[in-house]
């Protein structure tokens, strides 16, 4: 018996001095407070708020315009059917379209017409404007002056202009822009600024307003279906007299139409601005 207590008591020691063995080791050193943290291999982390959705920028919507070039290239082969009746706008009718006037020398209204729509055409579309047109080429019959008077409506334009020469008495020269008078459809007030506006850019572009028609350049018309049948504001140019020596000179000239369709331009972007 003694034998196995001092045996017992000999072992004591050594399992008392193996269990406090790691007592006064050293902490193990942490990770450095910048070392990103590892996630276990089965999460993913989530965001503490929802990303915002991506977004499409709202279309911007351009302004309108309608073109309205006089005339067109096949109505005199088609007498039968521009002069078939179509309602004028005041509870009458006129023909459907005519011929168009031109030059002493042949240069034709419908042309004319066709190529300043479309010079004006162009610098309305580099300042952002949409442009619709009565018609799509300088060959067919019409359009009805009914119907080139609604078109603005129907395409949603701000405002519309009917491109045209006239065919007077030889000594007769100048511009004139013709508007609805008496008013119809509420545009009265639009259509007489629009007038004014075209009016006032063709004198500031150097040309002279007629002597023999309307007053100061304007000509308030009650006869003029296009104009009636418009429920838009529209106003008819007429650049002049193709049967006048002078003014012939300057509407068959390529630079004299760039001036009048620069004109007509800005009058109408002074419109849009309003």
């Amino acid at each position: 018996m003694r034998a196995l207590i001092r045996s017992a008591t000999a072992v004591l020691p050594l399992v008392v001095a193996l269990v406090c063995a790691g007592c006064g080791a050293p902490a193990p050193v942490p990770p450095p407070v910048d070392a990103a943290p590892r996630p276990a291999a089965t999460t993913r982390s989530l965001p503490t708020t929802p990303a915002p959705l991506p977004t499409t920028p709202a279309p911007v919507s351009r302004p309108v315009v309608l073109l309205d070039p006089g005339h067109n290239g096949g109505n005199a082969a088609n007498k039968a059917a521009v002069n078939r009746p179509v309602p004028d706008g005041r509870g009458g009718t006129k023909p459907c379209n005519t011929t168009g006037t031109s030059t002493n020398a042949g240069y034709a209204e419908h042309a004319f017409t066709w190529g300043l729509a479309g010079r004006v055409r162009s610098r309305l579309e580099a300042a952002g404007v949409r442009v619709v047109l009565t018609r799509s080429d300088d060959v067919g019959v019409g359009p009805c002056v009914d119907a080139r008077g609604a078109a603005g409506g129907r395409a949603g334009a701000a405002l519309a202009v009917s491109l045209h020469a006239d065919g007077a008495a030889a000594s007769a020269r100048g511009f004139h822009v013709a508007y609805a008078e008496p008013a119809v459809h509420g545009t009265g007030p639009a259509a007489l600024r629009l007038a004014t506006g075209l009016r006032d850019a063709l004198r500031s572009a150097g040309f002279a307003p007629a002597g023999y028609i309307g007053r100061d350049g304007l000509d308030g018309r009650p006869d003029l279906a296009g104009l009636n049948s418009s429920t838009v504001p529209t106003a008819l140019v007429e650049a002049g007299n193709m049967r006048n020596a002078g003014d012939a000179a300057v509407l068959t000239d390529p630079a004299g139409r760039d001036r009048i369709a620069a004109a007509v331009a800005e009058a109408v972007l002074a419109q849009l601005r309003r």
